[in-house]
């Protein structure tokens, strides 16, 4: 087959592109927007056992920085349900791709950064900040309903201390949870 070196080009383009997706730009893209930042499965599960224990919240309101994901005005409290793989949680679901590394890395500095200045902008305006990690939510029944039991005493516990994430120095080094106020050791990772 003879080709001009433009067409060459393209096909070559499109046998690299078909060797790392199996599908074209295009629907890849359609897809990675179909991939929901609310009402996803982990943030389904938390809403309805809070709710069945009987609390009460807000959804994504817009009103408050990072809009989290359930708000409880009563408690002064918010909590972010966090995906491990897209906030960089230290677990097996937070795997690095292997492809446009750099990307990758800048897209997830990106991500953690803004999750600290949101958490900040919420402690400053005086609202009690927890984040759940996807893979807490994951497993067998009684894991789920052991850590639901957690989060519902931390928003029953009026003096609860605030959780924030801290970045380690080094660029792309791992975020850590410290504790503000109460008493004793924050044990979320």
């Amino acid at each position: 087959m003879i080709c001009s070196p433009e067409s060459c080009a393209r096909l070559h383009d499109s046998e690299a592109l078909s060797l790392m997706d199996t599908v074209d730009k295009k629907t890849r893209s359609r897809i990675m927007a179909t991939v929901g930042q609310k009402g996803t499965k982990p943030e389904m599960i938390l809403r309805r056992e809070l709710h069945h224990i009987g609390f009460r919240y807000l959804v994504n309101d817009k009103r408050l920085p990072g809009s989290p994901d359930l708000v409880f005005p009563k408690y002064r409290a918010v909590i972010f349900v966090h995906g491990c793989f897209w906030h960089r949680h230290e677990c097996k679901y937070s795997t690095m791709p292997k492809t446009r590394r750099k990307f990758w890395e800048d897209k997830f500095l990106a991500n953690r950064t803004r999750d600290r200045k949101k958490i900040f902008k919420l402690r400053k305006s005086g609202w009690r900040v927890k984040v759940v990690w996807e893979c807490r939510l994951r497993g067998d029944e009684q894991k789920i309903q052991t850590y639901i039991s957690r989060v519902s005493k931390w928003l029953l516990r009026g003096n609860a201390p605030t959780l924030i994430l801290r970045s380690s120095a080094k660029k792309g080094g791992a975020d850590t949870i410290r504790q503000q106020g109460g008493k004793g050791r924050c044990r979320e990772k």
